[in-house]
């Protein structure tokens, strides 16, 4: 792989560093902190945490119809990113917190895609497919960022500190990343005529799109509230941040990992065992609270949700290869729109039983009929149409 491919694939993990793994996920860590000093309930972390997710249902739907200066977009995009998380440690008011967490909802969704469909793009003209699992590592790389400087930033600077420490290694990788991708040329999407659109109403897809939404829903309820939930074990409190750490570990390799087994076996077997691994980590905190049991949830979380949104769009992407950034898009959209009702559900869930042991079978629930969805589609559906990407 030469110097300047290396760049641009580094510039794109760097990028989902800052929309994903911190903008998006270091909510997490810090949300038992937030709490404990501004004293909000479960059910006003679900409503920041979907109020975030609304945006990136919106800022995924579209990045689907940006087809001309995507690096212009993308880079303003990311830029206001970083503000966002920057002022959720300058300013105080619940109103502005809603509305930051928005825009970095909407910020996040169009980084996501516009920096998968770019580095995608670039990859597959290079005959470098194969290595676009490493680009989704930045997710669990800033995952594992948050998890490790959140305590230390909030033991010596408070909740506040962590989110302004925070965004200035935001701030660190977009500039690294601006000077990696300085000589990098972004053609426009050339608008399909109507009948070579992607037939995404048609076939498998529907079911996997369908099933993909569903896993949006499930798993972000572990996503949002997992360092909660450990928090809030008098005995694994100390504990907390560092399960954020280990998912965030796990979640790094594990996108070339499962994008490996994905082209030697059979897709939807793969997948399948990713979805059932991802529901006994979901599950497992609810039958056992020991130390081991919640740093392997937290290790399952890290290691199957990426893998499952990189299998998704990889697999995708075989199904309609010159049409990523749409295809990307309605499948993130989705995702999203699950994402949206899951924290809502969990906290309300969660506020009603007095324990989130009902939100994670709520969520481990959803992510098995996700999978179920899947089994179902590949039943009803031709096998012509199931492209095996095994030898693509």
């Amino acid at each position: 792989m030469k110097k300047n491919h290396i760049s641009v694939v580094f510039g794109g993990v760097l990028l989902l560093v800052v929309a994903m793994g911190i903008s998006r996920f270091a909510f997490t860590p810090i949300l038992p902190f937030m709490r404990e000093d501004v004293g909000f309930s479960v059910e006003t972390a679900g409503f920041l945490a979907s109020s975030n997710y609304i945006g990136y249902f919106i800022g995924a739907l579209w990045a689907g119809f940006i087809t001309k200066n995507r690096k212009g977009f993308l880079l303003l995009a990311v830029l206001i990113n970083v503000a966002s998380v920057v002022l959720m440690g300058i300013i105080d008011s619940y109103t502005i917190w809603l509305i930051l967490r928005f825009v970095a909802g909407v910020t996040g969704g169009l980084v996501f895609v516009l920096t998968s469909s770019i580095v995608m793009d670039y990859l597959a003209q290079h005959f470098l497919a194969s290595w676009s699992g490493y680009l989704f590592g930045g997710i669990g790389l800033g995952i594992a960022f948050s998890g490790l400087f959140v305590p230390f930033l909030e033991a010596a600077y408070t909740w506040k500190g962590a989110w302004l420490g925070l965004g200035a290694l935001s701030l660190l990788c977009v500039l690294i990343t601006g000077f990696l991708w300085r000589k990098l040329v972004v053609t426009n999407i050339q608008k399909a005529p109507a009948d070579d659109t992607p037939k995404l109403t048609k076939g498998f897809m529907p079911w996997f799109i369908a099933a993909y939404g569903l896993e949006g829903l499930g798993y972000i309820i572990t996503g949002t509230f997992l360092v909660d939930i450990i928090h809030g074990i008098p005995e694994l409190q100390s504990y907390s941040s560092i399960s954020w750490v280990i998912a965030g570990l796990a979640a790094i390799p594990s996108a070339p990992v499962w994008s490996t087994l994905i082209t030697k076996y059979s897709p939807i077997k793969i997948l399948s065992i990713a979805y059932l691994l991802q529901v006994f980590g979901i599950l497992l905190p609810v039958f056992s609270q020991s130390i081991f049991s919640v740093f392997l949830s937290a290790f399952l979380f890290g290691m199957t949700f990426v893998g499952i949104v990189t299998m998704t769009t990889g697999y995708a992407r075989q199904l309609f290869p010159t049409k990523s950034g749409p295809v990307v898009s309605i499948l993130t959209t989705f995702y999203a729109f699950g994402q949206i009702i899951g924290p809502i559900a969990a906290s309300k869930l969660a506020t009603h039983y007095s324990s989130y042991n009902a939100a994670l079978i709520f969520a481990g629930s959803i992510v098995f009929l996700g999978l179920i969805i899947i089994w179902i589609g590949c039943v009803v559906t031709k096998k012509s149409e199931i492209i095996d990407i095994k030898n693509v």
